[in-house]
Parts: C-alpha cells; structure tokens; sequence
C-alpha cells in the first residue's frame, strides 16, 4: 500500500497499549482482591441504627410487607455499602444488593423533585471527572427499556419498584472509589451510573442510593470484571482473589443462567426441615434466585406448605397466628421451643440454617418462620444468609457458602 510505513504503524500500537496500560495499571495492582465494609443496616455503626428501638421492633420492620413487595428500596434488613463518586470523592452509603444492576445516587442537583435529607444533595458541577453519557454510548443501549434520550441527547434512566417507589435521572460516568479495610482504598475511573433528580416513594432522609451486584454489564461487579476477575463475597464485601470463599466447611453449588442476567440463579432440590426431606416434585434448573437486597426467603405455594408442614412436626407445640399477616408458621412460646437445623439442599451444596437464620423474634413473646409462600419468583433471602461467607464466582459459574461469625469479620 502506498505510503504504509510499519515504524509508524508499531510506534502507534504501542502508545495503544500504553494508554491502556495507564488506564488500568491502578487497578491492576488491587487484581489480588480488596475488601470494604459490608454493614446490616441494624448494627449500630449504621447511620439507619435507632438505638432507642428494641431488636424486636427492628425485626418486624425488617418482616414488613412493602419489604417483600420490594427488595431494593429503604425497607428493613437491607446491607450497606461504603463508595465514593467523583473527584474530589464524594462519599455514598448505598444498598447492595445482588438483585439488581444499575448503581445509581439519589438527589444530584439540578433536583427538581428532590425530598429532604440529611447530607447536601450531590452536585455534579463540583466534580472534575463527572459527565453525562450520550444516548449512543455502549452503557445507555444496556439500560433497554429502562433508559431513554432527552432532547440534548443525554441518555437518562428510569427505575421503578414494587412499593410505588421510583428514580428517574442522567446516566453518568465518574470516577468510584472504594475505601478498603487492607491498604489504601481502590479507584477505578469512568464507572457508569444513575444521577437521580426525581425520586420518590419510601426514601429516607439518610439514604445515599443503590449499589446494584447483579450479572447485568450495568452491576458494579461486571464493571469492574477486568479488575477483579469476576469474583466477590460477603460478610465483609470482597472483590478480586479476596472474594475467593474456599477451606474447610465451604459448599458449592453451580449458577444457572438465566433471564434477566441481572439475578444469580440456583437450583433448589428440597428442604429438610428435622429428619424429614421434602423435595420439589419436579425440579427446574435454576429455580431460585440468592439475592443480598431481599430480607425474607420465598418459596413456591405448594412446595412452601410441604416444608412447614414438616417443620412444624418436627417443633411441636401449639402455634399461633402473626397479627400483621405475614408470617404463616409463628409461635408464642419461646423458651420451651425447640427448633431443629433446616437445610437447604441445593445442587451439590447443602446449606445447614440453625434457627438464627430460619426464625425471627417479631414481637417479644412471638417467633416466627422467616420464609413464607409465594406466587412469582422464589427467592433465597439476606436472613438466610446471615452468618455464612457467600462467594460469588461468576469466572467458574458457581455460588459458595462458608459458615462463618460475621460479626468477628
């Protein structure tokens, strides 16, 4: 061809893969793994605490209907997480929550349909790396229906949830930094979020946003999968080689794909709760999701009946009746009650859950059983997982359980 000249043709490449290298050199040497706090939202060190309620009152808080309704937004039994956007950063505490994939920040200014809370709104113009994403960019075509293009063709998205709650504002990009408990903390450039202006429903006055975890190319996660190689955990929140849950006493079940990619699918052969098995009558690969956002586990009708039929053999005693209506297996005694482990059997995994992880104390002279029927998705909830390390290996496909005293992590 002519005109070709391979020096010039080389030395380019090679600024190529030098800017690369520039761009990722700072993460790539956090490849190892880091970890961040990951908080109850009940722990005192939680800015949502209410040290004057009783643990009683913040467990039925935690079982409220509109928490089932939906797992995202401010109910109860939600687990915290600590990033930054922005240079300088700008500190956010925000759910985590692997149901869902779009990380987003409530009240950025201009706000327009803002409510009150307690931190200054978050103001875009006093940042240095922030900008809004166009309507072409690779980030708003993954929003799909959930995103749109306003007239200046800014890409802005919109998210609704089951309680009536919604957040609508700019797709954005900015730096995210994760402030580390090992070493200094972690920064990654250029990371995809929501900017909300219009935010309502059941927000509180100290809530910060959403951290979503999910499986979708929007999650935190899959943002940062270059960096961290596609794997996490919790107790505390882990990334990279970190987020690795293996050793003595660990159990692994296989992920399922499915639709949406946003949900971490398992298979679910059967419970047992006492020395009785009951397993589902025809068992559906990836019928269940595990889900960090979602407080109580839901489990199909008739196989939900099965279990707490067994279970309540196995208990014995007298039951009673929940006044919210929520809970289907309670009872009054609490001293002379004797609850056996459940476990959950998933594919190559049982997964032993003593009574911290299977009742709740809602009142103080009532327990109840903290899974309950229902008619859409089952789901493997937070209470369940209280207490275990849970590893998501999303390289290898496959979920990891540890029990583990997360108070001590």
């Amino acid at each position: 061809m002519e005109g070709f000249n391979p020096k010039f043709v080389f030395c380019l490449l090679a600024i190529i893969f030098l800017i690369h290298f520039a761009k990722h050199s700072h993460a790539e040497a956090r490849v190892d793994g880091f970890t961040t706090d990951f908080m109850s939202r009940d722990l005192p060190r939680s800015p949502f605490y209410n040290p004057s309620g009783t643990k009683y009152q913040r467990l039925a808080m935690r079982a409220s209907p509109n928490d089932i309704q939906s797992n995202v937004i401010s109910g109860g039994g939600s687990y915290l997480m600590n990033i930054s956007l922005g240079t300088p950063p700008v500190p956010m505490l925000g759910i985590a929550d692997t149901g869902s994939d779009l990380i987003w920040r409530q009240q950025c200014l201009p706000c327009p349909n803002c409510y009150k809370q307690v931190e200054p709104l978050f103001d875009p113009k006093k940042l240095k790396t922030y900008k809004t994403l166009d309507c072409n960019n690779e980030f708003c075509q993954d929003l799909g229906q959930q995103g749109s293009c306003d007239d200046d063709n800014t890409c802005t998205y919109s998210y609704s949830y089951g309680d009536r709650s919604y957040t609508r504002g700019d797709l954005s990009s900015d730096t995210l930094t994760i402030g580390s408990t090992k070493g200094d903390p972690a920064s990654f450039p250029d990371i995809a979020f929501g900017c909300g202006y219009s935010n309502k429903g059941t927000f509180n006055e100290k809530d910060g946003g959403l951290i979503g975890l999910g499986g979708g190319p929007l999650s935190l996660v899959m943002q940062l999968s270059f960096e961290v190689g596609r794997q996490f955990s919790y107790c505390l929140m882990n990334f990279g080689k970190s987020g690795v849950v293996s050793d003595s006493g660990t159990v692994s079940t296989p992920l399922i794909k499915g639709t949406p990619n946003t949900f971490y699918y398992l298979t679910l052969e059967g419970m047992s709760g006492g020395s009785e098995k009951v397993a589902f009558k025809a068992v559906e690969q990836g019928n269940i999701i595990i889900d960090s956002g979602t407080t109580l586990t839901l489990l199909p009708q008739d196989f939900y009946t099965d279990v707490e039929s067994a279970l309540s053999k196995a208990i014995g005693g007298e039951t009673t009746t929940d006044p919210s209506g929520t809970f289907s297996l309670c009872y009054n005694s609490v001293k002379n009650l004797e609850i056996p482990t459940v476990a959950a059997h998933f594919t190559g995994a049982d997964v032993k859950l003593p009574p911290l992880n299977t009742f709740v104390q809602v009142q103080e002279d009532l327990v109840c059983f903290s899974m309950i029927p229902a008619s859409d998705l089952a789901i493997f909830g937070n209470l369940a997982q209280m207490n275990f390390l849970v590893g998501y290996d999303l390289k290898n496909n496959k979920v990891s359980f540890k029990p583990t005293d997360c108070t001590k992590q």
